[in-house]
């Protein structure tokens, strides 16, 4: 098999091309740095590698990240001791290869969310929202962005993944507070502030895997050690710090700087960068 028809067999559901090698099975490194992961053909400089065997059969994807739902990334190319290296991480001197789409299993609660980013909304059922913070100590502000990016305000949202109300809680969730009615705005936006107080506490005020564990599930961000690379969870992560500092500023709180948000200033990719 000296072809250079591919480069690396579909990484979940498309192919990182192998460059043409003769083998009965191909080794892959799983990189992570800075709680994101990669794929790439030869260990990353700066990264943590694991070496996955990959049997040499293209009519089967090989999955090195797990179940996921529909997303894209890109395939870069670079030269690394003399050799062409191909990964999904844009390292120094890379250059982009190719695009890809993955997808991921329909039980993942991940979700671009039904909100548009736009103009803060503090009409939005205040007397709720001041309640919900003030019991919980979370951010109001913080707690209205997750809800824009959710649901956009609507009480009767539903989501193609199930999540309800204005909080968009996924049933379970909402049992796990005691929500009766998960469309009524008072008793979402309190379960939904009090499951944000528990991620709060889990990953130690670092919004990023906040908005990621609230979005795709704790063990979506347990399983991949950081940010899932779910398209949806990438985009709806973004789109909550940037909603975040616009309610910040809203209502009359200083934005915050990255230092504050702790992880809040991590780049974010599809899957890795």
């Amino acid at each position: 098999m000296t072809s250079t028809r591919t480069i690396l067999s579909a990484v979940l559901a498309v192919s990182l091309l192998f460059v043409g090698m003769a083998a009965d099975a191909r080794t892959i490194y799983r990189c992570v740095r800075n709680g994101t992961v990669s794929l790439s053909t030869a260990p990353e400089p700066g990264s943590k590698c694991e070496a996955k065997q990959v049997e040499d059969d293209p009519g089967k994807a090989p999955n090195l990240w797990g179940d996921m739902g529909i997303f894209s990334g890109t395939l870069y190319q670079r030269e690394q001791d003399g050799t062409m290296v191909y990964g999904t991480r844009k390292l120094p001197g890379a250059t982009e290869y190719l695009k890809f789409t993955v997808e991921t299993p329909p039980g993942e609660p991940a979700h671009p969310g039904l909100g548009k980013v736009g103009k803060p909304r503090l009409d939005m059922y205040p007397k709720q929202f001041k309640a919900a913070a003030k019991s919980t100590g979370v951010d109001e502000a913080w707690l209205r962005s997750i809800a824009h990016a959710e649901s956009g305000f609507d009480a009767n949202a539903l989501s193609p993944k199930g999540a309800q109300g204005v909080m968009q809680l996924m049933p379970d969730v909402s049992k796990e507070y005691g929500v009766k009615d998960p469309y009524a705005p008072g008793e979402s936006i309190n379960a939904g502030a009090r499951h944000l107080k528990a991620l709060l506490k889990r990953y130690k005020n670092d919004l990023v895997l906040v908005a990621a564990a609230y979005n795709a599930g704790i063990g979506a961000v347990t399983r991949y050690k950081g940010v899932p690379p779910y398209a949806e969870t990438q985009a709806y992560v973004e789109k909550v710090q940037a909603l975040h500092q616009r309610y910040r500023q809203a209502m009359g709180t200083a934005p915050l700087k990255p230092a504050d948000a702790v992880q809040s200033s991590r780049k974010l990719s599809s899957p890795a960068k």
